[in-house]
C-alpha cells in the first residue's frame, strides 16, 4: 500500500463524509424553516441553485481546510487521539466560517434556531468525518500489526547496535530489508547474508526494496566528518534518522525517542504539520503580492542596474537549499562583471567591486527582491537559513558540524541571522551568524516566521539592521 493509495482513502471519506452532513443539513434547515421563502417542497429547495452550488464548494471547502490542518500530510503512523482533536478543532473552525458565511442570512423566526442548527452543523460534520476517519485508522493499524503493511526500513551500519536496533524496529512492526556497509566499522556484527550492499548501491537500492525510511547506526570508530555523507541521502526524499547519543554536536537539542531508540530525525524539522502548510501558502501568496505591488521598483532597479555598469540585469547562483539540493538563486547584480575571477570572496564594507547603486541596493536588501521568483518555484521560502554555496558549506562544517540540519528547512530571503547579524564578509562571520540561524532552526514557527517578516520590513525602509 502506497503513501498516495492510504491519503486518497482519507480524502475520499472525508469528501463523502462532508457532502452527506450538507444535504442532511440542508434537509434541517427547510425542516424548520430557516430558509423557506419561495420554495413549496423540499426537493424544489435541494434543487435550487444556491443549494446545488454549495453541495458542490461546501465539501471542497472542507478538504481545504483539512488539508491547512496538516491532517493528509502524513497518512501512517496517526495518534487516534490526535486523530480527535485534529478533527474536532477543524471543524468547530470551519462550521463557524460556514455559519457566518452560508447561513446567518436565513433570518429564522426565533434566534434559538440558530442555536439548533449550529450544533446540528457541528454534530453532523464531525460524527460522519471522524467515524471514517477513525475506521480507516484502525484499519492501517490492524494491518500494520498483522505485517499486511509495514514500513520497509534499511539500516545503515552493521556494527551490534544496528543489529540490537534492528531487532527493536522489527517489534515495533517495521519491515527490515536489509543493513549496508559501512566502512567505518572495523567490527561488523551484522551476519554477511543480510548485507545488501554498500553506501553506492543506494541509487539502486532504495527503488527496487521500495524503502520507506533509511536508519542511520555510526560505529563507533567513524569519523566525525561522517556527517558529510548525509548529502548523498537528501537526494532520495524519504525519512533519514540517526541513532545518536545526546552528547553528539549533532544533537544539537532536538533528539527524540522513536519507538523506544533515541533517534533523531534529520530530514525534519519543529513546525506542526498544519504549520508547514500555512508556510507554504503564506510564502505563495505574499510573493505574487509582492511581485505585483513591487513591480515599479523591479522595473526601475533592473533599468538603474543595465544603465550603471555593464553586463547582466540579473545575477545568478548555485546554492544549496531544502534537503541539499542545488539550485539557482537570482539577485540584482550589485557587483561589476568577473568580480570573482579569482575564485569564491565574499563581498566586504566598501568592497570596490560593487556598484554605486549596487550599495544601495544592498543597504535596503533591493537586490534580494527577484528571490520572491524562488520562492514561487519552490526553491526557497520568504523566511529561513539564507542559503550558502557548497565552497562555503565545506568550510562552515569543519568548525560546525550541525550547519547540515538547517537542510531540513528550505533557505530564506530573510533570516533571523540577516536581521540580527547582516551580511558576512568571511567564513568566521558566517559561522557567527550561524549561531542565529540555529535559534531559528530549534524555535521555528509562523509567530516567529511574522517576527523575522516585520524587521525585515524595517530594515529595508530604515536601511539597517537591528
Amino acid at each position: 500500500m502506497t503513501l498516495t493509495w492510504q491519503r486518497a482513502k482519507y480524502l475520499l471519506s472525508d469528501f463523502l463524509a462532508s457532502s452527506l452532513a450538507w444535504v442532511l443539513f440542508n434537509i434541517l434547515r427547510f425542516e424548520v424553516q430557516a430558509v423557506f421563502h419561495g420554495y413549496s417542497s423540499l426537493g424544489s429547495y435541494l434543487c435550487s441553485s444556491t443549494i446545488l452550488l454549495g453541495q458542490v464548494f461546501v465539501p471542497l471547502f472542507w478538504l481545504f481546510l483539512f488539508w491547512l490542518s496538516g491532517f493528509y500530510n502524513k497518512p501512517y503512523g496517526k495518534s487516534r487521539l490526535g486523530e480527535f482533536f485534529n478533527t474536532f478543532t477543524t471543524v468547530i473552525l470551519g462550521v463557524t466560517l460556514l455559519f457566518f458565511g452560508m447561513v446567518l442570512n436565513d433570518l429564522p423566526s426565533s434566534y434559538e434556531v440558530y442555536y439548533r442548527l449550529f450544533s446540528v452543523l457541528f454534530l453532523l460534520q464531525f460524527f460522519l468525518c471522524y467515524a471514517g476517519r477513525a475506521y480507516l485508522t484502525q484499519d492501517c493499524i490492524r494491518k500494520i500489526r498483522s505485517g499486511k503493511y509495514a514500513l520497509n526500513v534499511l539500516i545503515i551500519g552493521t556494527c551490534a547496535r544496528a543489529q540490537s536496533l534492528a531487532a527493536e524496529l522489527t517489534r515495533q512492526g517495521y519491515a527490515v530489508r536489509g543493513f549496508i556497509r559501512d566502512d567505518d566499522d572495523l567490527q561488523p556484527a551484522v551476519e554477511p547474508s543480510s548485507v545488501v550492499g554498500g553506501w553506492s548501491d543506494l541509487q539502486r537500492l532504495i527503488p527496487a526494496l521500495r524503502i520507506d525510511e533509511l536508519v542511520i547506526v555510526p560505529a563507533a570508530s567513524a569519523d566525525p566528518q561522517w556527517v558529510k555523507k548525509l548529502y548523498s541521502l537528501y537526494v532520495f526524499k524519504i525519512p533519514v534518522k540517526v541513532l545518536l547519543s545526546e552528547s553528539h554536536p549533532l544533537a544539537r537539542g532536538h533528539l527524540r525517542t522513536i519507538h523506544g531508540s533515541p533517534l533523531l530525525d534529520v530530514t525534519d524539522n519543529n513546525l506542526s504539520e498544519a504549520e508547514r502548510n500555512i508556510k507554504w501558502l503564506m510564502d505563495k501568496l505574499l510573493s505574487i503580492l509582492a511581485l505585483a505591488a513591487l513591480s515599479p521598483l523591479l522595473l526601475y532597479a533592473a533599468w538603474r542596474v543595465k544603465r550603471d555598469s555593464d553586463g547582466p540585469v540579473f545575477f545568478k547562483q548555485e546554492r544549496i537549499g531544502y534537503r541539499g539540493r542545488p539550485f539557482l538563486i537570482y539577485k540584482f547584480r550589485t557587483m561589476y562583471i568577473d568580480a570573482e575571477h579569482a575564485g569564491p570572496s565574499l563581498s566586504k564594507e566598501d568592497d570596490p567591486r560593487i556598484t554605486p547603486f549596487g550599495h544601495t541596493m544592498r543597504k535596503y536588501r533591493i537586490d534580494e527582491l527577484p528571490q520572491f521568483w524562488n520562492v514561487l518555484r519552490g526553491d526557497m521560502s520568504l523566511v529561513g537559513p539564507r542559503p550558502e554555496r557548497m565552497f562555503y558549506i565545506n568550510k562552515i562544517v569543519e568548525r560546525a558540524p550541525y550547519y547540515y540540519l538547517l537542510h531540513n528547512v528550505k533557505p530564506g530571503i530573510t533570516s533571523l541571522g540577516m536581521v540580527k547579524y547582516g551580511y558576512a564578509s568571511d567564513v568566521e562571520q558566517m559561522t557567527e551568524r550561524l549561531k542565529y540561524d540555529i535559534l531559528y532552526y530549534e524555535n521555528m514557527s509562523l509567530a516567529l516566521d511574522i517576527t523575522i517578516l516585520f524587521y525585515t520590513i524595517q530594515t529595508v525602509f530604515t536601511g539597517k539592521g537591528i
